[in-house]
């Protein structure tokens, strides 16, 4: 018997919330936010909503493990996830679907993703990154670490330089259409933050 989406989201929320940390950059509003892109692209683009439900909300439970012992939380997270769904009757011909987009999902893997299901995923967690919100998890991500908002010196890894490691090129990397649409605004408003940021650091706005 299948689980209805409002019923597969709560049991998931009473085992998955307990997983995340505080950390506001992978916290489970994240993964609640995620949840939702994941339907909206998900409307457009086909997919198994519950196989998304599952993935989204479940894709970071391992992200304590990679910040505290070093352990690829995309690999811990699918551990996690598959407990958790085998514990709540999730229907089991589905799980190896959900794993393997959580396994997909992370950016440093370089992944390209087969299923709808993985690409939808991958797609919803790199919007994510992008836009107001992204700006607002990487100052946050970076001050819970000590990270400097910017340096002088190209040598010292700022929060401003991972923008243009990661978080500009993620418009790029995108899978489905509907994401790519999405993204344009995104990157957009991060090219404007950027520019306006650096003005303001010269002291010329």
């Amino acid at each position: 018997m299948s689980i209805s989406i409002d019923n597969l989201l709560e049991s998931i929320r009473r085992e998955a919330e307990k997983h995340y940390s505080d950390d506001p950059s992978h916290d489970w509003l994240h993964a609640e936010r995620v949840c939702k892109m994941c339907m909206r692209i998900c409307e457009k683009e086909g997919g198994d909503p519950q196989v998304l439900v599952a993935a989204a909300l479940l894709h970071d439970v391992g992200m304590r493990y990679e910040l505290e012992q070093g352990i690829d939380h995309s690999e811990k997270s699918a551990e996690i996830a598959g407990e958790i769904l085998s514990r709540i009757g999730f229907q089991s011909e589905k799980i190896s679907m959900v794993l393997e987009a959580i396994r997909e999902h992370r950016f440093r893997k370089g992944v390209k993703p087969v299923s709808i299901e993985s690409r939808i995923l991958q797609d919803a967690d790199r919007l994510d990154a992008m836009g107001a919100i992204g700006v607002a998890r990487t100052f946050s991500h970076g001050g819970r670490r000590g990270i400097p908002m910017y340096s002088s010196s190209r040598s010292t890894g700022s929060t401003v330089d991972h923008f243009y490691e990661k978080l500009l090129k993620l418009k790029n990397s995108l899978n489905t259409e509907t994401a790519r649409r999405i993204a344009e605004e995104r990157h957009a408003f991060m090219e404007a933050f950027l520019s306006r940021f650096l003005k303001e650091i010269e002291g010329e706005a």
